[in-house]
């Protein structure tokens, strides 16, 4: 039986709050996306966040403790998969554990497999092959590209394998058909999780990434999407969601251009009344300033949804839930590019939650997924261990 008629959850990608207990192992002892960022630019700004208690999770300056006055439930979630990176993150949340991790190439594809992929694509070569910025690897390589008619592979921190190609040279459709030929091959030994397709348009010196990008990932196991539909549950996504779980258990999807395209397909999802579960990524803190490693466009994307906050919440009916979590760390203050393994927020608000819990920390982003399970009233067969009965009001919403 569902405990609520709708959740809203929105992942902040790359919003952590401190280095895990095994981050030394990753090479990320001492990362803190939100506190070294706070203490970076002497302090956030994040009211509207402070009053559903994310002040409470860990010191960040400019955002005081509230305690138990928090307007929710807050606590934070560990990642217990190997990994740390963003279908890592997002499949566990769901419900999957993940002990054999995606593969990352750090100094560009082996031999073999471009190999493999130029005969599977029907391409001549590729150019790049190497871990590069996608906008900085298009001016690099983009006239060439033009020149050649060669794709621009590369990759990044993230177990990913990405073409980028002008709209010119290889129309979107064919640069579709190269990504699928590339798909095919990266399983097994080389498992990696998304292969993308990165269009771009423009001339030398003013090339611009496209809209038309598509993400095809390795299909997840049955999850907590999954298991929704099974309940007759409908599901919405926003953003990245549908590429990351190949579009399993989703009715409908709209990608975003950014987070504030984001926030208002949210906003529109929620006014349409129709979704039972609501599901969003929010990539900018990720993509834009956390790789990039650029603590003032990280700090002033949270200072955006701060500011868009109390719409979401004025959209909640009696009976919905919204949650607010992230998927990983990407400290912008760090050395480095990569992602950072951390723990991560979880806040929890709406009419049918208590204010003021504390729902401590839990051993895996998975809890989250079986907890969305029992309120929406879906069966539930991933990891983890629901905890509705600890954050909902005991007279109902």
């Amino acid at each position: 039986m569902a405990r609520v008629d709708r959740v809203v959850l929105i992942v902040l990608d790359s919003v952590g709050i401190g280095a895990l207990p095994d981050a030394g192992e990753y090479g990320d002892e001492g990362a803190n996306t939100l506190g070294n960022l706070a203490r970076r630019l002497g302090g956030l700004d994040l009211p509207n966040l402070g009053r559903l208690g994310l002040g409470n999770l860990l010191d960040l300056p400019g955002v005081p403790p509230v305690g138990a006055g928090a307007a929710g439930a807050y606590g934070r979630m560990a990642l217990r998969s190997v990994g740390k990176d963003t279908m890592t993150g997002h499949w566990e949340l769901a419900g999957i554990d993940i002990r054999e991790p995606f593969r990352t190439y750090p100094d560009g594809f082996p031999p073999e497999v471009i190999a493999e992929f130029t005969r599977r694509a029907g391409v001549v070569g590729v150019l790049g092959n190497k871990v590069a910025s996608g906008t900085e690897i298009i001016a690099e390589l983009g006239e060439e590209h033009m020149r050649t008619g060669w794709p621009i592979v590369y990759t990044s921190a993230d177990s990913v394998f990405q073409v980028a190609a002008h709209e010119d040279v290889i129309p979107v459709e064919r640069l579709y058909e190269i990504c699928r030929a590339a798909r095919e091959i990266l399983h097994g030994e080389h498992r990696v999780g998304r292969v993308i397709a990165r269009p771009f348009v423009g001339v030398p010196g003013a090339f611009r990434r496209t809209e038309r990008r598509k993400d095809f990932a390795i299909p997840p196991p049955p999850m907590l999407l999954d298991f929704l539909r099974e309940a007759g549950r409908t599901v919405w996504a926003v953003g990245k969601i549908h590429d990351i779980y190949s579009g399993h258990g989703i009715d409908r999807s709209q990608k975003t251009r950014d987070n504030a395209h984001g926030l208002q397909t949210i906003e529109a999802f929620m006014a349409d009344g129709a979704a039972d579960f609501i599901f969003a990524n929010l990539v900018d803190f990720d993509m834009l300033y956390g790789h990039r490693r650029d603590p003032e466009g990280y700090a002033a994307a949270l200072r955006e949804v701060d500011a868009f906050l109390p719409r979401l919440l004025a959209r909640l009916g009696d009976r919905s839930v919204l949650v607010l979590t992230a998927d990983h760390g990407n400290d912008p203050t760090f050395r480095g590019t990569d992602h950072t393994r951390e723990y991560v927020p979880l806040l929890v608000t709406g009419r049918p939650v208590r204010p003021g819990v504390d729902i401590g920390t839990r051993p895996t982003l998975a809890d989250l997924g079986a907890t969305v399970a029992e309120l929406l009233g879906a069966p539930y067969r991933g990891i983890g261990e629901s905890f509705a009965g600890r954050i909902l009001r005991p007279d109902g919403p």
